[in-house]
């Protein structure tokens, strides 16, 4: 027994701790880049991924709420601003990541002799018809509905459609509604389309039309993680920007 008991004491000591595992809170448009990401980079390092994906308002007030996470992933600026002015990020780690592009979705079932004109209200509501519903993610809080509002402001179509929005609370949420064919029309980014093949693109919005689509990392203050800053430069790194470029988003700035 005692020799047994000797023998499992020298190889747990020789056996490395695993880290504890790394929680990151991401915005739900990076669901399928991040799971590769994160399978990729736990290969590399050992350290477990826990991922929690909400719409980027949700998770930005659960952090604030002191919520254990390490890493906030966001689709919009502007909530990475307000959490790092309220203290809850670490100064001078906010990385921009990623970029996206802003499209009108429709199910694959649902075939055009030509795309609706993305300035044109008659246009759009002709394709909702009497009932149909235009799917986009909050319009006040998530930075995809936020993004869409922009659009359509910008474009002319606001007052028109604005009745007709199908809101939901995250830009997953209003791409399943598209898929699912509940909605014949949905405003989501890019890399949301290219994930769900029940859709496809119908048009793309002009960048000038809306903010800019910025994806940024940051490291949680509160955050005690050393593969926290590690996680980070992984995802500057050429292996992510390959899987976030392969997923449909566009390359950092």
């Amino acid at each position: 027994m005692r020799i047994f008991a000797a023998v499992y004491l020298a190889i747990v000591m020789v056996l490395p701790l695993r880290a504890e595992p790394l929680t990151v809170f991401a915005a739900a448009s990076l669901k399928n880049a991040f799971d590769l990401i994160a399978d990729r980079f736990s290969e590399e390092t050992g350290i477990d991924v826990v991922i929690s994906y909400a719409g980027t308002s949700v998770l930005a007030r659960q952090i604030e709420q002191a919520a254990p996470a390490d890493i906030f992933a966001s689709a919009n600026v502007a909530w990475t601003d307000h959490l790092a002015e309220g203290g809850a990020l670490e100064p001078g780690s906010t990385r921009v990541f990623a970029g996206n592009e802003l499209v009108l979705v429709a199910p694959v079932s649902l075939l055009f002799d030509a795309p609706p004109d993305l300035a044109s209200a008659d246009d759009l509501l002709a394709v909702l018809g009497n009932d149909g519903r235009l799917a986009v993610a909050l319009i006040d809080a998530v930075p995809a509905g936020l993004y869409a509002r922009e659009a359509m402001q910008s474009l002319g179509t606001w007052e028109a459609l604005e009745p007709r929005l199908a809101q939901t609370d995250n830009v997953r949420a209003a791409l399943f509604l598209v898929a699912r064919g509940e909605a014949p029309l949905g405003i989501v980014y890019n890399s949301d389309a290219e994930a769900e093949p029940g859709v496809y693109a119908v048009a793309r919005f002009p960048s000038a039309s809306h903010s800019p689509i910025r994806y940024t990392a940051s490291r949680v203050a509160h955050s005690d993680s050393p593969p926290a800053s590690e996680f980070l430069a992984y995802l500057m790194g050429a292996d992510a920007q390959q899987i976030l470029e392969d997923q449909g988003f566009d390359p950092a700035r």
